[in-house]
């Protein structure tokens, strides 16, 4: 790596989380300043503005984010265990490294929605990726038995997602663990479903 590449690998690296917990709007060049103590000229000289630096901190976060779920998934061998994983992942993300102020995917969807639509396409791109590989899932356990025929994997993705995903958000806006423990003990049902 060259010095320039780590200088912007510093910069992603001391600001993704302050991007995940202030957002787009509420993260000032002040506090990208503060966090890496570099000038905005440094800044400035390894990114063209500050909605590179959002993108690449969205990325960094999504890329943690799924490489957590990847290292929890090795040692899984039943489709079921690997569906899961991502239940597990997602109702401890305060103990992910960068992630603890909730999920980027469902954070920067609600800020960016309507209000930056770059922003807003990398969220869609993860939540068709999360749809994808637990679908995935779904078909190859069907193709070897393990998980029952008829269900169907796209349906049971979105709402799988939308499940764990309010559980986040209910347990952001009101302090309290019961949203996310609800959408657990929910999503831990539609799990026994999926058995032959």
């Amino acid at each position: 790596m060259s010095k320039a590449e780590k200088t912007r690998q510093f910069i992603i690296e001391k600001t993704a989380p302050i991007f995940n917990k202030k957002g787009y709007s509420g993260t000032s060049l002040n506090d990208i300043t503060e966090a890496t103590g570099l000038t905005k000229g440094s800044i400035y000289g390894n990114f063209g503005n500050k909605d590179e630096v959002a993108l690449a901190a969205f990325d960094y976060n999504h890329a943690t984010l799924s490489s957590a779920i990847k290292r929890k998934m090795e040692d899984k061998a039943h489709p079921i265990d690997k569906i899961k994983v991502f239940l597990d992942v997602f109702a401890d993300l305060q103990y992910v490294t960068n992630l603890k102020y909730g999920c980027p995917i469902l954070n920067t969807a609600i800020e960016a929605d309507d209000t930056h639509e770059q922003l807003r396409l990398r969220a869609a791109n993860a939540i068709d990726k999360w749809y994808k590989n637990i679908g995935g899932i779904i078909e190859s356990g069907q193709e070897t038995g393990q998980i029952k025929d008829g269900v169907d994997a796209k349906e049971f993705a979105g709402a799988y997602i939308a499940i764990i995903e309010g559980g986040i958000m209910l347990t952001k806006v009101t302090g309290k663990q019961d949203g996310i423990n609800a959408a657990v003990a929910y999503a831990k049902k539609m799990l026994k479903e999926l058995h032959p």
